[in-house]
């Protein structure tokens, strides 16, 4: 048997260890501490993730992201081979963790407004780097081209809308939305979560919950105002 270790392999010794108060067989688990070079690429990331919100794709150099991460140029390339195999690395592992984190509102019971709640909440909740890392893909893919392109939208679409989309079929088969076509209806709720976040939004809404209440609101009954009595 052999244990993974931050991509590594290592095979137990069978040997009892004793840490923080521990003592048992290493058979099972082994927890080890980053090594210098996955500090150092973990640095590298989060510089390059502060550097691409902040600034256009071609304004960011690798001499700025290897000034940001406080390591040298032969550094930076001794983890990353080029400024665009940095991005499409760190995008996709952002994209992968959005998707599993919008996952549990697929999967969860309830309702079609219920799991769309969540999964906005869930999204709304994150920080503004993350939010802002989601849009990147759209701002940015222009910029690639053949399978790096494909792989950026793809991920970007199994993160969010195909989430949406999986949820609003539900509430379709349901009978909660009335039948249409979900690819659109996803694309339509995200661009409303997408109106609730920025300067403007801030002023207007001074809460999660009320951003979550609009775009509910919004989707589900529409703009119309309520009638309190017959047309004239």
């Amino acid at each position: 048997m052999t244990l993974a270790l931050f991509g590594r392999t290592m095979k137990p010794t069978g040997q009892s260890v004793c840490r923080a108060g521990y003592v048992g067989n290493m058979t099972q688990s082994v927890t080890a501490l980053p090594t210098r070079s996955e500090v150092t690429a973990a640095r590298i990331i989060a510089a390059a993730r502060r550097l691409f919100v902040a600034n256009n794709y071609a304004d960011v150099t690798t001499d700025k992201i290897a000034r940001a991460s406080e390591v040298t140029k032969g550094g930076l390339y001794h983890h990353f081979a080029s400024k665009e195999q940095l991005y499409v690395s760190l995008m996709l592992d952002d994209l992968d963790r959005k998707r599993r984190l919008f996952e549990q509102a697929v999967d969860a019971p309830g309702t079609c407004r219920e799991r769309l709640g969540m999964l906005t909440r869930d999204f709304l909740e994150l920080s503004d780097e993350e939010r802002e890392l989601t849009r990147l893909v759209r701002r940015d893919i222009n910029t690639f081209t053949g399978d790096e392109r494909d792989r950026l939208v793809r991920a970007y679409q199994r993160a969010l809308p195909e989430q949406v989309e999986a949820i609003i079929r539900d509430g379709i088969r349901d009978g909660e939305l009335a039948p249409g076509d979900a690819r659109i209806l996803s694309w339509s709720f995200v661009a409303l979560v997408e109106v609730v976040i920025g300067p403007y939004a801030d002023r207007v809404f001074r809460s999660i919950g009320a951003r979550l209440d609009h775009v509910l609101g919004l989707f589900f009954d529409g703009a119309a105002a309520t009638s309190t009595g017959g047309h004239a």
